[in-house]
């Protein structure tokens, strides 16, 4: 693994060089601007695209952008309301309609040939909602899944937050709290100061695990995530508490799938990604990472990256198959 420094002084030199296809712009079905860069390979017969998670942006994706560098084609972009892609109505924040932006980018970038979706957090509840949308395209078009640290559903079930959302349901009051955070969410934007030491506790408590949390890499992961505004955070929390996918894991079963998860994940824990694998069945593979957290993508890039070429081979064979 590379030095944060050297890490932050690449992914500055893959911004500059978004690829010879890109950046481009692909429009949603409700109009929303999504940013979309490639990395084109001309004759590749393959095209593996990455959906970041919630709050991130598709820089990161950095590491395995570069791995996969002249080895096949790669789309990324910025789901709505992060990074440089647009936003459109609230009621649109769902992980139903990130769906439905995947399978626009998949449209307009990747029409034909075979294709490897990767997602990350939110970025795989967006792979799975897509596979729910579009189940005939998963064994002809999409050949291979890889399910990075997400869940198919249940997020919220314990904890504070799950106890906050049932006792809300029961009296009747969650829509209501959902609506003041949206409504406060402008002020405590302007009030909000990034790069604080709060939020690097935060950062390394929730998005760390228990021996990967060297201090500048927290930094530089603060950094990555306290670029999305707090208005945009707040519009998707209601999709989270209602998340459930589970049944596009059936769906899966037509693919080869890599679920990948550290075994300190505090957002999304080992044990939703070992309920996926088994949903899915044989076709998955599982890989939990000792002492890793939400970050695995980040702070353990060996074992991410090569558990991905892995995929691409099983893939690359489906497809010749």
């Amino acid at each position: 693994m590379r030095s944060p420094l050297a890490w932050w002084r690449h992914r500055q030199m893959v911004r500059a060089t978004a690829g010879p296809v890109g950046p481009d712009v692909v429009l949603a079905d409700d109009g929303t601007r999504l940013h979309v860069e490639v990395d084109d390979l001309p004759g590749s017969p393959l095209t593996v695209v990455f959906v970041h998670g919630f709050t991130a942006r598709l820089q990161e994706f950095v590491l395995q952008r570069e791995t996969l560098r002249g080895r096949v084609r790669v789309v990324l972009y910025d789901q709505r309301g992060h990074g440089r892609s647009g936003w459109g109505d609230v009621r649109h924040a769902t992980i139903d309609q990130l769906g439905r932006d995947l399978a626009a980018v998949l449209s307009r970038h990747a029409r034909t040939g075979a294709v490897v979706l990767l997602g990350h957090s939110m970025g795989g509840m967006t792979v799975l909602a897509y596979a729910r949308q579009h189940p005939e395209q998963f064994g002809t078009r999409v050949r291979g899944v890889f399910l990075l640290a997400t869940s198919a559903g249940g997020l919220v079930a314990g904890g504070l937050v799950g106890l906050w959302a049932r006792v809300g349901k029961r009296l009747g009051l969650l829509p209501l709290w959902l609506w003041w955070l949206r409504v406060l969410a402008p002020l405590l934007q302007r009030l909000n100061r990034p790069g604080t030491r709060l939020g690097r506790a935060m950062i390394r408590r929730y998005l760390f695990g228990r021996d990967d949390a060297d201090p500048a890499t927290v930094t530089l992961v603060q950094d990555l995530l306290e670029q999305a505004p707090l208005t945009i955070s707040a519009a998707f929390y209601p999709t989270f508490l209602a998340h459930d996918e589970t049944a596009a894991l059936q769906v899966l079963r037509a693919v080869p799938v890599t679920v990948l998860v550290g075994d300190s994940d505090r957002l999304t824990p080992a044990s939703h990604s070992r309920r996926m694998a088994e949903a899915i069945g044989p076709g998955a593979e599982l890989v939990v990472v000792p002492g890793a957290g939400h970050s695995v993508n980040i702070t353990r890039q060996s074992i991410v990256d090569d558990a991905l070429l892995r995929l691409i081979d099983r893939a690359a064979s489906s497809a010749v198959a």
